[in-house]
């Protein structure tokens, strides 16, 4: 007589739940680092964008400082003021005025009778922007100007919190 013996195949419980279990591990450990990575590309978008409008509404007002033959406002030596008013050498764009609009909270340039036009975008907010002059009897006139910019936060989430202040200073060329 022969005896037949059949191998089962297929999973038991135990080792289908083991299956299970391994798995949801894997997928817990994989998405939680897929989460932490978008959350630090978030951040690192945010920064760049802080950054990037700062340095360049910066490079615009000393460019402007710098080509200027005059300042109107502060026209005080140590006399800080919310905006500033430049004389320049074209006369249609004369006089130029920097400040900041309340209501969009962006830095605007207003050249001339021209219309204004906003240096920053919505993605940022304005938070401070001053102009000291620090002009000396025995040099050329100097304006400081200091800027403070925000990202702007739709949810209140830490990825999108950063602020930082830029500063800079420019000499009227003589």
């Amino acid at each position: 007589m022969r005896i037949i013996s059949r191998k089962k195949s297929g999973f038991t419980l135990i080792e289908l739940l083991l299956y299970i279990s391994m798995i949801s591990v894997v997928v817990f450990i994989i998405s939680s680092f897929m989460f932490l990575i978008l959350q630090a590309r978030i951040k690192n978008q945010t920064i760049a964008e802080v950054e990037q409008q700062g340095s360049q509404v910066m490079q615009i007002i000393t460019q402007t400082i710098r080509n200027a033959t005059g300042i109107t406002a502060p026209s005080a030596i140590g006399i800080e003021a919310t905006g500033a008013t430049l004389t320049v050498p074209t006369p249609a764009n004369s006089p130029t005025i920097f400040s900041r609009d309340n209501s969009t909270q962006q830095i605007i340039m207003k050249e001339g009778s021209a219309a204004a036009v906003a240096l920053t975008n919505t993605r940022v907010t304005v938070n401070g922007l001053t102009f000291l002059n620090n002009s000396r009897s025995s040099t050329s006139r100097i304006l400081q100007v200091s800027i403070t910019l925000s990202a702007v936060n739709p949810n209140n989430r830490n990825e999108y919190e950063y602020s930082k202040t830029f500063i800079s200073s420019a000499q009227l060329r003589p």
